[in-house]
């Protein structure tokens, strides 16, 4: 058997299996975007909480303070102000070093998933649009066998199965919208989250006496 022939028998599966692969992609798009909505409102909630505390604490120097308002910490600001505050040495050089190591991990840790929303928007397109081609090599494949009769029946099964194989384009397109919208919207959502931690964790450093310990 031939290239040629295997790839047709594979063709001749037609475009269903690609459209259950599209619902499947799209069932985790939706539990990916819940999972993200929480989890960074989760986070934003817990940096306003945690902000006039640390900031007040260390206003009134005291670091066992601002190191319990920030020990259970969900958010990126939290969390930054935690790993800079729990080393012992806190001369400016050292609480910039310490910061520029934790805030690729709280980046990473806000965007868990994103990838995902980001690669299905991108590629599902191109996923229905492969189920379309098959379903119409498949649409002409039934034509050729059972041949062209008079009376405009063939013309008509194979406009049926050509209108079949679009639904997997259409699919792929439903799919790949919400996703590239929840993408570019979570991005958004963590550069704020990122940008109000990076303030806050400068104005922390401020405060912090350069002999404190």
């Amino acid at each position: 058997m031939s290239l040629t022939e295997r790839f047709l028998q594979f063709s001749l599966l037609g475009a269903e299996w690609v459209m259950w692969l599209l619902v499947a992609l799209s069932v985790f798009s939706v539990y990916v975007m819940i999972e993200r909505a929480l989890a960074l409102g989760a986070a934003r909630r817990s940096d306003l909480a945690v902000r006039p505390k640390v900031l007040e604490a260390l206003e009134r120097g005291d670091l066992d303070g601002a190191k319990a308002a920030v020990k259970d910490a969900e958010g990126p600001a939290g969390r930054l102000l935690a790993e800079m505050l729990r080393h012992g040495r806190h001369d400016r050089d050292a609480l910039e070093a310490f910061l520029d190591a934790a805030r690729p991990a709280e980046k990473l840790r806000l965007e868990r998933n994103l990838s995902y929303l980001g690669t299905v928007g991108a590629n599902a397109p191109f996923i229905g649009l492969f189920g379309t081609v098959l379903g119409i090599i498949k649409a002409f494949h039934d034509l050729a066998e059972a041949g062209i009769k008079p009376g405009g029946d063939s013309t008509a099964v194979v406009m049926a199965g050509i209108s079949e194989a679009l639904v997997a384009t259409a699919i792929g397109l439903l799919v790949a919208i919400p996703a590239v919208v929840a993408y570019n919207y979570f991005q958004r959502r963590v550069k704020n989250l990122m940008a109000g931690a990076e303030a806050l964790a400068g104005a922390a450093v401020g405060l912090l006496p350069e002999d404190a310990s």
